[in-house]
């Protein structure tokens, strides 16, 4: 398969149905985990929603369009709220890029599901395109998040629980160094060649796990998706 993003601009309602689903699953399930475990900072500023509205932000949206990466309005926690506060906000950090990784298999389970029942056939070329794009940017939009979120740099998931995770003298160092590390995502990500070499090849990884998922879907349900066709 080798129908790669960047997207072509008539598929541009898809990618932002798509986009905006992955972001706002994303920020809910940071949102409500932290609600539940005792921090009403998220749910008094209206973030225990699934409102896209409420988690969105402008300028990371037109960054992932243009660059292929980008961010939503970040969920505040107050981790002074929580019982057991490093276990806790290691769990807060991993359910938002866990909740990416559910929506992209439930959305590849949910085209194939479709496709198997005979819900879609090739005389409804127009639905069939249309279904099939949404779920193709669904799974690939929410991988990307998954994969993206989970890189140990600030300010990602992966770097606050790497940092909970981390002994308290190592904790304390990286605190320090914490606003710096800011800028060196930044460099990494603006400097192609830092770029190609660091979160290039883990980015790439997207593509092989959307491949996989598909064709594992393909043998779970009997049936073959023709997804070239949905390009063209």
């Amino acid at each position: 398969m080798d129908y790669r993003l960047p997207f072509e601009w008539s598929h541009l309602p898809f990618l932002f149905t798509a986009i905006a689903i992955a972001f706002t699953f994303h920020e809910y399930a940071h949102a409500v985990t932290a609600y539940r475990f005792g921090d009403p900072t998220a749910y008094k500023l209206g973030r225990v929603t699934l409102n896209p509205m409420s988690h969105l932000s402008f300028l990371g949206f037109i960054f992932i369009l243009l660059l292929g990466f980008g961010w939503a309005r970040p969920v505040p926690v107050n981790r002074s709220n929580f019982k057991n506060p490093r276990l806790m906000s290691i769990i807060v950090s991993a359910v938002g890029p866990i909740s990416n990784l559910i929506v992209a298999v439930v959305s590849a389970a949910v085209v194939y599901g479709i496709f198997a029942a005979g819900l879609m056939d090739g005389t409804s070329t127009g639905a069939v395109k249309a279904v099939g794009l949404i779920f193709y940017y669904l799974i690939h939009m929410n991988l990307l998040l998954f994969i993206f979120n989970l890189i140990p740099l600030p300010p990602l998931d992966g770097y606050r629980i790497l940092e909970d995770l981390a002994p308290i003298k190592m904790r304390l160092q990286m605190m320090k160094y914490e606003a710096w590390g800011v800028y060196i995502f930044l460099l990494i990500v603006f400097i192609t060649p830092l770029f190609n070499v660091t979160i290039g090849p883990i980015l790439r990884q997207v593509y092989s796990w959307r491949d996989s998922l598909l064709a594992f879907m393909s043998v779970m349900f009997g049936v073959e998706i023709n997804w070239p066709f949905m390009f063209r």
